[in-house]
């Protein structure tokens, strides 16, 4: 037996032994899976995950390996936790649309195992967490080309009992689809969501083509394959030319090269723990008010990302605002935050922890 083949018999009796230990680990999961249940705690423990990272890490003799394993134990406990979400009944994820779209596309990424339930609208997808049809929601947020989607922010502040415990940002490459063999010559309607075709204005522009808003861009790729008709087009992803029998014709349309759309994901539990915080607040409309708010969360030390104001539903010309910003929420200094802002805000809301 030769050098590599030496190496390579070790490998397979490691494996070997891997599996046998993983089915062990995956038994103890069980029974955390049955404490949780009995206790009604979440599926994520950011702290333990923490601790077990650092602990195991700590183990190695080799330390240039420890970014190695480090991947190698969130990777575990990533399964781990869709294991425990698929036998507490907490794998169902919605989202609006259907197969193909860039929702569903995002959310295959965030949840690999786990079962997508289609909705129509984004209201739907809010609906179907709130009363516990789905575990998760997974919703377009913002596109760095077209800016905020506003009508899901506004979803967000409607819906108070959920919370942003997520987000995940997906370069979103747009192309025109065509049936087979159809020239850019034929095309004499172009379909998509508006904000696709926001995305490729400068390419529609070119060629000079009148665009159609559709519900989605997966449902407009549909809509092309079923009618046969080699004047239309669509604009979607080459996942979704691949999935309805459609071909790109011309890829990468969208006028921003790097063209990123950042998904978050709802749930009624509320997160504890992230490097970013959200924020929804609302302020009397006195001059000053909100320069106050801001000189507030400066003092504090935080690092506003984003600011956005949105009219308040039910109260003409007035608005309400939604701000992210950099640090834990959990540490002493964030808290002394929140009481200060209540203090001068109408309100202010907690939306959403995550890690980004």
């Amino acid at each position: 037996m030769d050098q590599l083949e030496q190496a390579r018999q070790m490998i397979d009796d490691v494996d070997a032994r891997m599996a046998e230990l993983f089915e062990r680990r995956m038994e103890a999961v069980a029974q955390v899976i049955r404490y949780k249940r009995e206790h009604g705690m979440p599926i994520l423990d950011s702290s333990r995950e923490k601790q077990v990272i650092e602990k195991n890490t700590a183990r190695l003799s080799r330390q240039e390996l420890k970014p190695y394993f480090e991947d190698f134990l969130k990777a575990e406990m990533a399964l781990s936790r869709q294991y425990q979400a698929a036998v507490l009944g907490r794998d169902t994820v919605a989202y609006q649309g259907v197969e193909g779209a860039f929702t569903h596309i995002a959310l295959m990424h965030l949840f690999p195992r786990g079962r997508a339930l289609a909705c129509a609208s984004w209201s739907e997808v809010f609906a179907a967490v709130e009363e516990g049809r789905a575990a998760h929601g997974v919703l377009p947020f913002e596109n760095s080309h077209a800016g905020d989607v506003s009508d899901v922010l506004d979803l967000c502040y409607a819906h108070r009992d959920l919370y942003v415990v997520d987000v995940y940002d997906l370069p979103v490459s747009q192309n025109l689809l065509v049936l087979p063999g159809t020239k850019l010559s034929e095309i004499t309607d172009v379909y998509s969501h508006p904000q696709a075709i926001r995305q490729s204005e400068k390419f529609l522009k070119s060629v000079g083509l009148p665009c159609h808003s559709w519900g989605n861009t997966a449902t407009a790729a549909k809509y092309v394959a079923e009618t046969g008709d080699r004047t239309k087009a669509a604009i979607a992803s080459p996942e979704t030319a691949r999935l309805y029998g459609l071909e790109v014709l011309v890829p990468n349309i969208n006028t921003d090269g790097d063209n990123t759309t950042r998904f978050i994901v709802i749930g009624r539990e509320k997160p504890v723990d992230g490097n970013r915080f959200s924020l929804l607040f609302t302020v009397d409309n006195k001059p000053g008010t909100l320069a106050g708010v801001i000189q507030i969360i400066a003092a504090a030390g935080f690092n506003m990302e984003c600011i956005k104001s949105r009219p308040r539903p039910g109260h003409p010309f007035e608005y309400y605002f939604y701000t992210e910003l950099v640090g834990s929420p959990n540490e002493e200094a964030a808290q002394r935050l929140l009481n200060s802002l209540e203090a001068v805000c109408r309100g202010v809301r907690l939306l959403g922890i995550y890690t980004r």
